[in-house]
């Protein structure tokens, strides 16, 4: 179970950086049907193909290039939910039940995830939904690791980091949000709304629209490319820098603490390290006006760091759940007169 939910892990990881990859290459409708290809189970490759293809879908016409980079993601996508299936099954039958509840767990969120899937190319990019799928691959992604952290290395291995709780948790929840902001400034096609340095173009403040953030956007029947209008772009992307900031100060903070206990070092300076490379790379995303592999890496930064909080929080939890567990079962106490009693 072990050495499948690593294996599970790390093609969660493939199947975050294959989407990314998708998103940015405009592949989201590389094939306007699901869960084949122009009615095909593969992207057509021969002329005859190619002419039923045209006949089926008019409007859509085949981008070879699009339709692989789509199919890919949508291969590895299935073999990921296979592999959450094949979890879920093994658990039913393995002696230790540890598994059993986060695997289907697992199942129930790559379900969820495949619908949304479905719904990105039916609702042909509906940014809501684009935003969704996204923040489900980073949750799947995360639980997987948790997972694998939990029940892979020493279960003796605890940190008291009670004190360090409130903290921890601003910073989740401040990178949460900063994903969410990242997914919804792809989904909306808000990435070089700005293209000036620190601030945004003009007068960015003053033409502040908070319509750029309502959930269904303006109705359309086709979200590809994007149906906001510029201030509305603008004002996405001025967000996700603003709070970008804000939560590079807490993981920063966070990072500080970290690194100030022995124990958590490593988790420190690779939170530090990591915040400054995600800083790096939003910053070269602005200057190189969005380079493919610069804009891939970026969103495989934000995995990192969750990822990283994410093992930091499953060390820290260990501390209040052998605390916990010690409350209930604390061992017998010695008197004087020889007896003893249970608390």
């Amino acid at each position: 179970m072990h050495k499948l939910c690593a294996f599970a892990f790390v093609l969660t990881l493939v199947v975050v950086v294959l989407g990314a990859w998708t998103r940015l290459t405009d592949a989201g409708l590389g094939c306007p049907d699901w869960p084949g290809c122009y009615g095909f189970h593969y992207v057509p490759a021969t002329a005859g193909e190619h002419a039923l293809a045209a006949a089926r879908f008019p409007d859509a016409p085949l981008e070879v290039a699009k339709a692989r980079n789509e199919m890919i993601h949508r291969y590895a996508a299935g073999t990921l939910g296979l592999t959450i299936l094949l979890m879920a099954l093994c658990s039913l039958k393995h002696s230790n039940r540890r598994y059993r509840l986060p695997a289907f767990v697992l199942l129930a969120l790559v379900i969820g995830q495949a619908t949304l899937g479905m719904l990105t190319v039916t609702l042909n990019l509906l940014p809501f939904v684009v935003m969704g799928h996204l923040l489900g691959g980073f949750t799947i992604l995360s639980l997987l690791f948790w997972l694998w952290c939990r029940h892979g290395t020493h279960a003796g291995t605890r940190h008291d980091g009670r004190d360090l709780s409130g903290l921890f948790r601003l910073a989740l929840a401040a990178l949460v949000l900063q994903i969410a902001l990242g997914g919804w400034t792809a989904a909306n096609y808000a990435a070089m709304a700005c293209t000036e340095l620190p601030v945004c173009q003009g007068d960015w403040l003053g033409q502040w629209q908070w319509s750029a953030f309502h959930p269904h956007g303006m109705p359309a029947e086709n979200y590809q490319y994007g149906v906001l209008s510029q201030a509305e772009r603008a004002t996405i992307h001025a967000a996700h820098r603003l709070w970008a900031m804000v939560t590079a100060l807490l993981l920063l903070a966070l990072a500080w603490r970290l690194v100030r206990r022995p124990g958590l070092r490593g988790w420190g300076l690779a939170l530090a390290s990591m915040v400054l490379v995600q800083l790096a790379l939003g910053l070269a995303n602005v200057v190189l006006h969005l380079p493919l592999w610069v804009a891939v890496a970026h969103n495989g930064g934000a995995a990192v760091l969750l990822l990283i909080l994410t093992g930091t929080g499953e060390r820290l939890g260990r501390h209040r759940e052998a605390i916990w567990h010690e409350a209930w079962h604390y061992p017998p106490r010695e008197y004087e007169s020889g007896g003893t009693i249970s608390r």
